[in-house]
């Protein structure tokens, strides 16, 4: 792997979660492998907090409601390349969001490649969006926002996407963290960060060839950046990581929201990788990423 100049807290980081990296290649032993890592790095909850399983229109969500919480809600798509990850990698964010911002989150257990290709994760995340609108939940969109890391970027971006053109009420934002939204392999992060630490460029292929399997020409539902309009879209926060073959999707989406008329802020990661997010209280850059990202959510909520 070619040198990147990280910081030795990020350095650390990176060392701990390759350590879980396993033999077994079958797509069963990358997601046992996934699920130890996710586990060395998933904090014990705050007491308070009321976390409930259940199913939304036959998909399967988790509930994190804090002591204090108001109308607002985040909806909150886990990455993975759609391949690996579930409720339990990501309860990490989604408690940090609960309990940092008192606000409630619904993470969404949508189904995953390659047994469940495009458009079956897409289609879940839209079954979920709706049945909040719908009774019981009759939630207010203008108080929900849609927000997601990685493949639960992409998903994210491809809900409004949907949303917007069907005449369905929107998120109030979208917030994507390190996105993978389909942008052409000739983009120089690609390049850049061909070996980048914990997603290379090859593994980036990989996932798309699985999620897209059968599909022979993808939509922007499959990958966003191949939509033509980006108008009527809800504002957006974009954190991408400066070593991550992703970085210049993240870059691109911004762009064109921006040159569309949409509101787009973009969170440049300086020394960050692409699954860094469980560096939390770990690694100083990470910290200014949840910083931000707070502040971003507080004035949207």
């Amino acid at each position: 792997m070619a040198p990147y100049p990280l910081s030795e807290q990020m350095t650390a980081f990176i060392e701990k979660t390759v350590s879980f990296n396993s033999t077994d290649s079958s797509i069963t032993g990358l997601r046992q492998a996934y699920s130890e890592m996710c586990r060395a790095f998933t904090p014990e909850r705050p007491t308070g907090l009321q976390v409930v399983d259940f199913e939304l229109d036959g998909v399967a969500v988790r509930s994190y409601q804090p002591p204090t919480s108001g109308a607002s809600c985040i909806v909150y798509l886990h990455g993975g390349g759609w391949v690996v990850g579930d409720f339990d990698s990501h309860d990490f964010i989604c408690v940090e969001l609960a309990s940092t911002l008192g606000v409630r989150v619904i993470a969404v257990d949508y189904r995953r490649a390659p047994e469940h290709p495009f458009p079956a994760a897409f289609d879940d995340c839209l079954k979920v969006w709706r049945a909040l609108l719908a009774r019981p939940f009759q939630l207010d969109p203008a108080r929900m926002l849609v927000a997601g890391d990685s493949a639960g970027g992409n998903l994210a971006a491809a809900l409004c996407l949907a949303l917007r053109d069907t005449g369905e009420p929107l998120p109030c934002a979208q917030v994507l963290i390190y996105p993978g939204l389909g942008g052409d392999p000739r983009l120089p992060s690609r390049s850049e960060c061909i070996d980048a630490p914990l997603l290379s460029s090859t593994d980036v292929d990989c996932y798309h060839a699985l999620y897209l399997q059968g599909t022979r020409h993808p939509n922007a539902y499959a990958m966003p950046l191949l939509a033509t309009d980006f108008s009527g879209l809800p504002p957006a926060w974009i954190a991408v990581a400066q070593f991550d073959p992703l970085r210049d999707d993240g870059v691109l989406y911004a762009g064109r929201l921006k040159a569309a008329g949409v509101a787009a802020t973009l969170y440049i990661g300086e020394g960050l990788v692409h699954g860094c997010l469980r560096g939390r209280g770990q690694v100083a850059e990470v910290d200014a990423l949840y910083e931000t990202l707070f502040g971003y959510l507080a004035e949207k909520l």
